[in-house]
C-alpha cells in the first residue's frame, strides 16, 4: 500500500495518482472504479478518495454514477471529433490574441515552458505530456481572455486522454517529433514578436497534425 508524500494532502495525492493512472491508460476508459480497493492501493481513506473523484469528475475524466459507484469516462470518436473542431478554432484564436496582448511576464513564461519541452515518445511519458500542456497553457494564458482561457483549460483536461490514444496507436516518427518541435518554436517566436496572423496560422497547422486528430481515426476504426 502506497503512502502519500508529506507535501501533498491525502486528497491531492489521491487526485494526482488517479489522474496519472487514467492518463497513462493504467486504468482503462470505461473501467468501474472500486473505491475501497483504490483507497487501499493508494493509501488513503475513502473520504479523500471521494474528494479526488469529484475533482476528476469536474474535469470530465470520471463519471460518478451513484454515491458508491464511479467509472472512468469512456472515449468516443464523436467526442474526439468535437474536441478537435473546438481546438482547431480556439487554439489559433488564443495564439493570435496572445501575440497582441502578451506582457514581458508572459514572454518569460512561454520561453521557459518551451525550454522544458521534450519529445513525446510513448503514452506512458506523462512528464513530457505535462510539459507539452504547460507550453500551450503559457500561450493561451497570454491571451488575457478569461473566458477563452477557462474553455481551453477544460478542453485540455479531456484532450490529454485522446493524445494518449493517438500515441498508443502509433509512435511519432523522428520526422514527426522534429516537425512538432519546429512548430512549438515558431508559435513561441510569433507570439513573442507580436505577429498575430503568423501565430494563428502556425497554431492551426499544429492542431491539424495533432495526436487528437489521430485518435479520431483510431476510435472510428475501433
Amino acid at each position: 500500500m502506497a503512502q502519500p508524500p508529506v507535501a501533498l494532502t491525502k486528497s491531492a495525492y489521491a487526485y494526482e495518482e488517479l489522474r496519472r493512472r487514467i492518463l497513462t491508460g493504467e486504468i482503462g476508459h470505461g473501467s468501474v472504479l472500486s473505491q475501497g480497493q483504490l483507497a487501499h492501493e493508494i493509501g488513503v481513506s475513502t473520504t479523500p478518495l471521494r474528494e479526488a473523484l469529484r475533482r476528476l469528475a469536474a474535469e470530465g475524466l470520471v463519471q460518478l454514477e451513484s454515491h458508491r459507484d464511479a467509472r472512468v469516462a469512456s472515449l468516443t470518436a464523436d467526442e474526439a471529433r468535437d474536441l478537435y473542431v473546438l481546438r482547431e478554432n480556439l487554439d489559433p484564436l488564443a495564439a493570435g490574441l496572445a501575440a497582441e496582448s502578451r506582457t514581458p511576464a508572459d514572454i518569460e513564461d512561454i520561453q521557459a515552458a518551451l525550454k522544458q519541452l521534450t519529445p513525446l515518445h510513448d503514452a506512458a511519458d506523462l512528464d513530457a505530456m505535462t510539459a507539452h500542456r504547460e507550453f500551450h497553457r503559457a500561450v493561451y494564458r497570454a491571451s488575457h481572455n478569461p473566458l477563452l482561457i477557462g474553455i481551453l483549460e477544460g478542453l485540455w483536461d479531456k484532450a490529454d486522454r485522446y493524445r494518449q490514444i493517438g500515441l498508443q496507436s502509433q509512435k511519432d516518427s523522428e520526422k514527426d517529433r522534429k516537425r512538432v518541435r519546429e512548430e512549438h518554436i515558431a508559435i513561441a517566436d510569433a507570439v513573442v514578436a507580436g505577429d498575430a496572423v503568423r501565430a494563428r496560422e502556425i497554431m492551426q497547422r499544429h492542431v491539424v497534425g495533432s495526436l487528437g486528430r489521430r485518435a479520431i481515426a483510431v476510435l472510428t476504426e475501433g
